[in-house]
């Protein structure tokens, strides 16, 4: 209680508490968006890579929004060669466009594996649009076949 006769005690002091309180709120909203994005990124690309164990290359296509040109072939093709029963660990994740608070293209690594199968790495294109303050917005892109396991993308 005397914290707050002590924040409110002239009306100076109340509008520098309230600008305050105002700054920090709009901080961690933005600071909120840009952890978040990580995570959205990261569970479209699951989402992904699960229809592909699944043979599902209608799901696979229908996720990638820039896949033409070859790509669906790609993924007609990694939705029968990658198919697996199980579920998707990932086991490693470097994106080139994670820490962006502006809109960014890059590609983001992923390796992974299902059960007991040996680990495959593939390549996801991958465009965040927006800025901090209006909203981020992840879009994958395209997919790549699987690379060598040293390999960058």
């Amino acid at each position: 209680m005397r914290l707050l006769a002590l924040l409110f005690a002239t009306p100076r002091r109340a509008i520098l508490t309230v600008l305050g309180v105002v700054v920090f709120l709009g901080i961690s909203v933005i600071l909120a968006r840009f952890f978040e994005l990580d995570n959205v990124e990261r569970t479209d690309e699951l989402s992904v890579l699960t229809a592909e164990i699944h043979g599902n290359a209608a799901s696979m296509h229908a996720q990638l929004h820039a896949c033409s040109y070859g790509c669906p072939a790609d993924v007609r093709i990694d939705a029968r060669t990658l198919r697996r029963h199980g579920s998707v660990l990932i086991l490693a994740w470097s994106s080139q466009t994670s820490g962006t608070l502006t809109t960014s293209e890059g590609w983001t690594r992923v390796a992974w594996k299902v059960g007991s199968s040996l680990p495959v790495v593939q390549c996801f294109r991958v465009r965040r649009s927006g800025n901090a303050i209006t909203g981020l917005t992840v879009t994958l892109l395209r997919v790549s076949r699987p690379i060598p396991d040293t390999s960058d993308c």
